[in-house]
């Protein structure tokens, strides 16, 4: 095998890839993909092929997993045996049906039974070779002895065909007429017959290719002689037969879904309300967020919503802080000031990921690029080391890669977003407060952050952090772990001297290491600190450099055409910086076109109709357009949402777009002739961009409660707990018993976290009687077939 690589795929829509994997028939990929799900599915697939050798790649084997059981497996690491790729199982996208009973009755008075079936429509048909598919559908009308079939015509260029065509098939035998009332099928044919649906992709010259069935019995029409839904495309009968999985080997697979029920925002004002409160509690203890975060099993699931939320109405700072102080008075000594796993290092791990996304992409982003792509041999490690590795070329290597990465982020200070300065500025004082007699401890509590939560996690796996789109292969991978455990080494305040270079177990590191032993870095790092936690404007003075956010490969349409043509359309490489949007013929050739950000007036998506391809979006920029195809559906919301967010501020932004092209003299939308009519549909952004319009406060809230209901036993034990240590009904006034132990529960104020508890079961029990009533709307309301 010369390689292998696996993708992932929305039911037949691939929208990652991993790199290949040379010459191993065990390969480990150890790549993440995290992306919002833009459409609906049926299932989430993971392919594994091997590399091709001047043919097309070939596939190994799957592993297909349906929605319905995705929650199965979130969390959690399972091997999954490989299935076997059969084209007649690959199927994706719905039908919409109509069927109906018409009694004729002949020239002679006799009468027959006429069944109508009507193909209206199909949505999400997939992609044929990356290009929207030319669907046709065959009607059948099966039974034990006969099978008639009938064919619509083919519509091209589309995903989501409008047929519209009605067949008649005879169902009954001419009788006698005997009945004034509606004809009924006769009970044994009622059984025995069924419409089968085919979807076909029209191949002209070769074999047509099979796109999915359905297959309704005609015993729908027993007491209702209408009926009209949709249906998943599902396999052929003989499509889900594989052959045997101990061939094929297996696939290891990490996931996390998460799929939230959202209700309308008012029903969350009395949760989100109480929340909100948190950082005023006293103590912080009793809030509803640090509750929430010691019911957890495990705490990271309830931190992450709690920081988003609390960061959209600005109130993560002064919580994070009551957090912090609280672990302050626990700890010791100050040597291991914020170095545990507690709900305030947490807390100010996921503020950092998410205000300090951009401060890490403009620090390290470059230098990164530039380390992976030289990619020398740092291994400094003698039992490590490769036949002819020199040790000492290593060592340089290695030293300079340090030394950029050190130079970068101690450099970094102006970038550092206020917010993040904020925070280490009160995490200053409170250590200074705490360990008075400690002249280190004002850096150290901010060093344990930036250097060692912040900084050396992003080296170590950049690709998390999307300052790189793959995962490092093996030798970089070694790489990138020497210079982060050398940064975080470097950036741990005390450090450089010399009793601590005892500490290291490994003797090349002690060796390596000494040759930071400058006065120069730790002044450096000394500084560093002072500036990123000072309250001082962290505005540059300088010109902002520009800054890559996302490239790729893309279709674009030539500007100024006027009619349809599919040689109209060109392969490109899309490039969006903080300043403009270019395409250019490959990655690294000049720019064809250069967009200015402050010129983009709108970005939205496009109507497939448009020019019959899926994935379609546009850029509305002083009066001219720019139409993309993206290569997948991920990709596509990812290009508009980006786009969207960087040009919300510009001026001039249009309120109203047109959601098809203009060609051949009027909007193929709204039929509008004049090239300069005012869009049809409103836009879909026109707020100012702020770090808080991208968190969904909803959403958030709602996974909070969905944590508190998973939690409602926790909830209720918690609260017998302390009414018993209270005397019961003294909680609320007379005399409070010592504290138990409540399984590692925090509580410091027994009146205040009985009281907030109470208040989370009223909201929580509030909202699951909102959840069910609109559940049971939701069922009524399902119409058989319509899944």
């Amino acid at each position: 095998m010369r390689g292998c690589f696996c993708t992932v795929s929305l039911d037949q829509e691939e929208v990652f890839r991993t790199k290949v994997f040379e010459k191993s028939l065990s390969p480990f990929y150890g790549e993440d993909f995290y992306f919002e799900i833009p459409r609906t599915f049926q299932y989430l697939s993971f392919y594994v092929y091997a590399k091709g050798f001047m043919q097309r790649d070939l596939p190994v084997g799957k592993v297909a997993i349906r929605k319905e059981d995705l929650s199965k497996y979130s969390g959690k690491e399972h091997w999954f045996s490989l299935q076997s790729v059969d084209p007649n199982s690959e199927v994706q996208g719905k039908v919409h049906i109509e069927m109906k009973l018409n009694e004729l009755i002949t020239d002679n008075g006799s009468v027959c039974q006429q069944l109508v079936v009507r193909i209206i429509e199909c949505q999400g048909l997939p992609l044929i070779n990356g290009q929207s598919c030319d669907p046709y559908a065959t009607v059948s009308l099966v039974g034990p002895s006969r099978s008639d079939q009938k064919k619509t015509k083919v519509k091209k260029k589309t995903s989501s065909p409008q047929f519209d065509e009605t067949f008649y098939f005879e169902v009954t035998r001419s009788s006698s007429y005997t009945k004034k009332s509606q004809f009924q099928v006769e009970e044994e044919d009622i059984e025995k017959l069924e419409i089968k649906v085919d979807l076909w992709n029209n191949e002209n010259l070769v074999q047509d290719v099979f796109l999915g069935e359905t297959k309704l019995s005609v015993k729908v029409l027993r007491n209702d002689s209408s009926h009209q839904a949709w249906y998943l495309l599902q396999p052929k009968d003989n499509g889900n037969k594989t052959s045997k999985t101990d061939d094929l080997g297996s696939l290891r697979v990490s996931l996390t879904y998460t799929e939230d029920h959202v209700l309308p925002s008012n029903y969350y004002i009395s949760l989100r309300d109480l929340l909100l409160k948190s950082p005023d509690c006293k103590p912080i203890s009793a809030s509803a967020a640090h509750v929430l975060c010691d019911i957890c099993r495990e705490r990271y699931e309830a931190v992450l919503p709690v920081v988003r939320l609390l960061l959209h109405y600005n109130k993560l700072v002064p919580f994070v802080t009551a957090v912090a102080e609280l672990e302050l008075e626990q700890t010791q000594e100050a040597n291991t000031i914020f170095r545990g796993n507690s709900l305030a290092t947490r807390c100010l791990d996921d503020m950092m990921k998410i205000v300090g996304k951009r401060y890490l992409t403009v620090t390290l982003k470059p230098v990164l690029d530039e380390i992976c792509e030289s990619n020398k041999p740092c291994e400094i490690d003698p039992i490590k080391l490769k036949e002819g590795d020199n040790v000492e070329v290593n060592k340089e290597n290695l030293h300079q890669y340090v030394q950029k990465v050190f130079n970068s982020i101690v450099h970094s200070s102006m970038s550092c977003p206020t917010l993040m300065c904020d925070v280490f500025n009160a995490l200053r004082q409170m250590a200074t407060k705490r360990f008075p007699g400690d002249p280190h401890v004002k850096y150290s509590a901010v060093s344990s952050f930036v250097f060692l939560r912040f900084y050396a996690v992003a080296v170590l796996s950049p690709h998390s952090f999307h300052l790189r789109t793959h995962h490092p292969d093996a030798q970089m991978s070694r790489t990138l772990t020497l210079i982060s455990k050398t940064i975080q080494t470097l950036g741990s305040w005390g450090s450089l001297s010399k009793n601590k270079l005892s500490s290291f177990k490994e003797t090349y590191m002690y060796d390596f290491f000494k040759s930071f032993q400058e006065e120069k870095c730790i002044e450096e790092v000394k500084r560093f600190l002072d500036e990123i936690s000072s309250t001082g404007s962290k505005e540059s003075s300088g010109v902002e450099e520009s800054l890559i956010l996302k490239e790729g490969e893309v279709h674009k349409r030539a500007q100024g055409r006027k009619r349809l043509g599919k040689k109209n359309f060109k392969k490109r490489w899309l490039r969006l910086t903080t300043r403009e949007l270019s395409y250019h013929k490959q990655p690294g050739k000049e720019a064809l076109c250069t967009i200015p950000i402050k010129n983009i007036l709108a970005v939205e998506k496009l109507d497939e109709s448009a020019f019959n391809k899926k994935n379609m979006f546009q850029v509305i920029y002083t009066e001219k357009l720019l139409y993309v195809q993206a290569n997948n559906c991920v990709e596509a919301s990812e290009w508009v949402e980006i786009l969207s967010r960087v040009s919300r501020c510009n001026q001039g932004r249009l309120t109203s777009f047109h959601t098809s092209a203009y060609v051949c003299g009027s909007w193929l939308c709204c039929k509008a002739t004049s090239e300069t009519h005012a869009g049809c549909k409103p836009c879909t952004a026109t707020m100012p961009a702020n770090i808080q319009l991208d968190i969904d406060c909803d959403r958030e809230t709602e996974r909070i409660y969905s944590l508190f209901t998973a939690n409602t036993l926790k909830l209720q034990k918690i609260t017998f707990a302390i009414a018993e240590a209270c005397a019961t009904i003294a909680v609320y006034q007379g005399p409070q018993k010592e504290q138990d132990d409540y399984s590692h529960f925090t509580i410091e104020d027994s009146r205040e976290t009985f009281n907030t508890i109470k208040h989370i079961r009223e909201v929580t029990e509030k909202l699951l009687e909102h959840h069910e009533t609109f559940q049971k709307k939701r069922s009524t309301s399902t119409k058989y077939g319509s899944e």
